[in-house]
């Protein structure tokens, strides 16, 4: 039984048959190589070649590709030549690995303005697309919140303690050193400004307002973005690469109850007592540079900061820290459950989650401020 694979010629006219034997494959890669060079050697001159595939023992990727390569080879030179006789599976073979040309991409200029108009077009669509997504996963968890409190076996209040853990208590620290040196800088600053009127006494109107109302929940819902939101799209997104919510799913549990109720109802309770935190640690380090750059006692600081803000002052920034922290929990969910099978994707999304949680936020303090002022509040 013959094993090297072999090519024996016959012409007859214009035209050579070419009967293949033996075992083209992987093994005997150089013989492949021979045979086929001595195949395209043989066929010089004649008009069409036929190769006889019925004696082939055995076939691999290589041999069935070396054939292939043949076959086009000698079509590049003027010869029709064409396969017979080969074998169900080695005419699959065949064609798997049939050489496919491909078409060059037509050369398209471009013009910048339009290329600058499509960018801009493709950011309308996608920022549409984001707030539909962003409104129906809302309807989501609107729903899982209902279904939770029709069937309240179905909360998970272990899962929100830890979350409130991850979210409130270990984000003091860094939220209440930063607010309080906030604090200070902008009694700094408004103190030496307003030292050329005169005018001195002001800066605690300035601290108490500008901390009550803006700075305090601003400053904490954007750490808490770049803190929290990262840690819930980075947790999300490597369980969707591992396919955990997938095994979820599987097991009759609902993901959306599991794993971003608990977190967005962490950073609405949170939020809240941290922006408080943070008003208090800014007011302290608003009124110790009073105290040390402006000459303003704790006692006088105390005495016109009650008289330089009301209950509706404090208020304000309360009112609005639930709802930021609602805007920031669902898009850093959504960016998570958006993650893909990579490490790279999975970079992308928490990167998103975080721009788009901080644009949100001011965006959504702009609205608030604006109500507000229309209120008279």
């Amino acid at each position: 039984m013959t094993t090297e694979p072999n090519a024996s010629t016959e012409q007859a006219g214009d035209e050579i048959r070419a009967a293949l034997a033996g075992r083209w494959v992987a093994a005997a890669a150089p013989e492949v190589e021979a045979q086929a060079g001595a195949l395209l050697a043989a066929a010089e001159g004649a008009r069409r070649v036929i190769i006889d595939l019925s004696h082939i023992e055995r076939l691999d990727t290589l041999g069935a590709w070396v054939l292939d390569r043949t076959r086009h080879e000698l079509g590049a030179k003027g010869l029709k030549a064409d396969f017979v006789g080969a074998r169900a599976e080695h005419r699959i073979l065949l064609d798997e690995v049939a050489y496919r040309g491909f078409a060059e991409a037509p050369v398209v200029r471009h013009s910048r303005l339009v290329d600058f108009l499509v960018d801009i077009g493709k950011a309308v669509v996608g920022t549409g697309r984001d707030i539909a997504q962003g409104t129906s996963f809302l309807g989501e968890v609107v729903a899982g919140l209902v279904r939770v409190a029709l069937r309240p076996s179905r909360f998970r209040l272990p899962a929100l303690v830890h979350q409130l853990e991850q979210v409130a208590f270990r984000g003091v620290p860094i939220i209440t050193l930063i607010s309080f040196l906030v604090g200070c800088i902008v009694a700094q600053q408004g103190i030496f400004q307003l030292q050329r009127f005169g005018a001195q006494p002001f800066v605690v109107d300035l601290v108490g307002i500008l901390v009550l109302r803006e700075l305090a929940v601003l400053l904490t819902s954007i750490m808490v973005a770049g803190r929290s939101g990262s840690a819930f799209t980075a947790e999300i997104g490597s369980m969707k690469m591992r396919e955990e919510i997938d095994a979820l799913r599987v097991m009759g549990l609902d993901p959306v109850e599991v794993l971003i109720i608990p977190r967005v109802l962490a950073l609405i309770v949170g939020l809240p007592i941290l922006t408080f935190l943070s008003s208090m640690a800014a007011l302290f380090g608003g009124g110790l540079v009073a105290w040390i750059y402006g000459g303003i006692s704790p006692e006088i600081f105390l005495a016109r900061l009650q008289g330089a803000i009301a209950m509706s002052t404090f208020l304000v920034g309360l009112i609005k820290a639930p709802f930021m922290a609602l805007v920031i929990g669902l898009i850093a969910s959504l960016e998570g459950l958006a993650v893909q099978g990579s490490a790279e994707s999975l970079g992308r999304q928490v990167t998103s989650s975080v721009v788009k949680s901080i644009f949100m936020v001011i965006l959504v303090d702009g609205l608030f401020a604006m109500f507000f002022a229309a209120i008279n509040y």
